[in-house]
């Protein structure tokens, strides 16, 4: 089994652009209006993190928010994602970039204690190869995008919220499936029209 793991962040306590829609049914007595997003002066109290663990055969995600980007909490992350794996699987295949804390001796020492897992880094600049980067784009529309927040505890629900959404309308992620087909262009400049 394979599962791409990776962290979100930081994630800040802001507001998050969104799309408001502007009603196109616009007449003389009540004009169509513009779109509006209330002033936000910046990050008010702390950021944190979004440590996620996707499976790409059945689309199933894991997150875990952290206050920091700490050894200690990639390893509970990672003992978390050891209880949320079958125990029938012989084999983790673990994607990961080259983050100096995914090489770790703690890491290692994981490893020892669970022998089914295997870390498999990707090359550097190549974050393309695991499929949880695509995943964090559509966790952000879920959970963040629209949105104000005023505390990392309301980060952390809408994170949640939008897990368990996911998770009960999950599908398997493959690569290359929403690839955007080009209408073929014709050959030639100022071509004349064929007549009949």
């Amino acid at each position: 089994m394979t599962v791409c793991l990776d962290q979100m962040g930081p994630v800040g306590v802001k507001s998050y652009p969104g799309k408001h829609l502007v009603d196109p049914k616009a007449s003389e007595s009540t004009p169509a209006g513009r779109a509006k997003q209330e002033i936000d002066y910046g990050r008010r109290e702390k950021a944190g993190y979004v440590f996620g663990a996707l499976q790409p055969r059945t689309g199933e995600v894991l997150t875990a928010t952290y206050p920091r980007r700490r050894l200690v909490h990639w390893i509970d992350f990672l003992q978390q994602v050891e209880a949320w794996i079958p125990q029938d699987v012989e084999r983790v295949y673990a994607v990961l970039d080259n983050l100096s804390m995914h090489r770790a001796v703690d890491v290692l020492l994981f490893n020892l204690a669970y022998p089914r897992w295997e870390f498999v880094f990707q090359p550097t600049y190549a974050a393309y190869l695991n499929l949880i980067e695509p995943w964090w784009k559509t966790l952000k529309s879920l959970a963040l995008k629209g949105r104000r927040f005023e505390s990392w505890h309301e980060i952390e629900e809408a994170v949640r919220k939008a897990t368990a959404y996911w998770n009960a309308h999950k599908h398997p992620y493959v690569w290359g499936r929403r690839r955007r087909q080009r209408p073929r262009r014709k050959p030639g400049i100022a071509r004349l029209p064929k007549v009949a």
